[in-house]
């Protein structure tokens, strides 16, 4: 495998930038944060990428101690790639990204793709306490894990088990949400986001 490029300055911001400054590598991050994905998975929910890239970015990543990759067993066979407890740690610098690029999402465009996973890093930073929260959409539902510590942080479906809070709303609060042109507890007082369950969590937001 050719050496890392390294732009050889005695700073951490380099450093961590010869890590994870390439095209694609925080992406793949935030990917990994959902769970084990296998190549394909990984291919199919980063519209744009090549096959070449994504392969050459996955192996940089897992040199450099961020994913692993193992091998699933019988019937299934295939490998996986997972984030490792380093690459986790990358996941306030997204919410960070997330936060700062939240004036450039604007309207979506129609060349725009779309996960609905995608959605959990700015909800992620308006939530506090612990447990599942699953959000359901019309085109479709996810979950999160508030307070996250091993594992992963969010993913496609229904939260696995009870969660501790369901929000329920429709695509345009949540990308009002991700826009940063609502808070969290505004939406819920103005009933633009529903809150079901009974835990701690969700009395939490019917309070605010």
């Amino acid at each position: 495998m050719p050496p890392r490029r390294s732009y050889d300055q005695y700073c951490s911001a380099a450093r961590a930038l010869d890590l994870v400054g390439d095209r694609w590598t925080l992406l793949i991050v935030r990917e990994l944060l959902a769970g084990p994905r296998r190549y394909t998975d990984l291919h199919a929910d980063l519209p744009g990428v090549s096959t070449d890239v994504l392969a050459s970015r996955l192996k940089d990543m897992e040199r450099d101690g961020l994913t692993t990759r193992r091998r699933l067993p019988p019937p299934g066979a295939a490998y996986v790639y997972e984030i490792t407890d380093r690459g986790r740690r990358l996941l306030p610098v997204l919410q960070a990204l997330g936060s700062w690029g939240e004036a450039e999402l604007g309207e979506r465009r129609p060349t725009d793709a779309v996960r609905a996973h995608w959605f959990a890093l700015p909800l992620l930073r308006a939530l506090e306490g612990e447990g599942f929260v699953e959000v359901r959409l019309d085109e479709g539902d996810f979950h999160l894990r508030v307070g996250a510590g091993t594992g992963p942080v969010y993913g496609d479906g229904p939260a696995p088990g009870e969660p501790a809070a369901r929000l329920t709303m429709d695509a345009a609060t949540c990308e009002a949400l991700a826009r940063g042109e609502v808070g969290l507890p505004d939406a819920v007082r103005e009933g633009r986001v529903t809150v079901t369950g009974d835990g701690p969590l969700a009395e939490t937001l019917r309070k605010t």
